[in-house]
């Protein structure tokens, strides 16, 4: 594989967090080919995470991504992602990043600018979401050891007549902890439709943080 089949996206500080939510919501907002995976009966997995990407094909923005971890698809002579996830909305800040990312990734996104900020830089950091005078999150990440890592993730995507997938590699000074030190509110907005807010726990079981760094894209497969 050469290098026109990788995008790169690096960014300044990448964090997510893992929350309780229904099985019953899980499986409402992903396709029918996706199972969600559950921690628990009936309880399933929402991932949120925010970006600060510095450079790409489309410059500089933010991003707050809400998906759904699903089971990831083992393929031979490749290694075993940390997580698959199915995002069923994206929000950014400009409208050149959400054009790309629908483009060339077939991702859904809420297609008004937002504001995204990044509080905290030591130990904690808390990121929220606002769409105009209305919030969307706030999400509280805590930190734990750092080590280099290059980690690999799945993404599923769908459009009108087809299915997709993706890995992603993150490379940057990473920890990952399950302290349940972390925090999230989610208020009512067309980006949370579909979630049962009240039943979606509070705090991360699990939680990640990435330094500066680079996210990789290999070439889009539909299957």
């Amino acid at each position: 594989m050469n290098d026109i089949d990788y995008t790169y996206y690096a960014y300044r500080m990448c964090v997510g967090a893992y929350f309780e939510m229904p099985t019953a919501d899980a499986k409402a907002l992903i396709p029918d080919h996706l199972q969600p995976l559950e921690v628990r009966h009936d309880r399933s997995i929402l991932a949120i995470t925010a970006f600060h990407f510095t450079e790409s094909l489309v410059g500089p923005y933010y991003e707050v991504v809400l998906a759904i971890v699903v089971p990831p698809m083992v393929e031979a002579g490749k290694p075993l992602p940390k997580a698959a996830f199915f995002p069923f909305m994206v929000g950014t800040t400009t409208a050149p990043s959400r054009e790309h990312a629908i483009e060339r990734w077939h991702l859904p996104h809420y297609m008004k600018d937002l504001e995204i900020n990044f509080d905290g830089d030591d130990g904690e950091v808390t990121v929220t979401v606002r769409d105009g005078d209305k919030p969307v999150l706030d999400l509280t990440v805590t930190d734990f050891d750092f080590e280099p890592s290059n980690n690999v993730y799945s993404c599923f995507t769908v459009d009108d007549s087809d299915r997709f997938k993706v890995n992603i590699f993150m490379e940057a000074p990473h920890t990952e902890h399950e302290e349940e030190r972390g925090s999230l509110t989610l208020y009512e907005h067309p980006m949370t439709a579909g979630l049962t807010i009240e039943d979606v726990e509070t705090y991360p079981f699990r939680e990640e943080w990435y330094r500066s760094g680079m996210q990789t894209f290999e070439k889009l497969e539909s299957f």
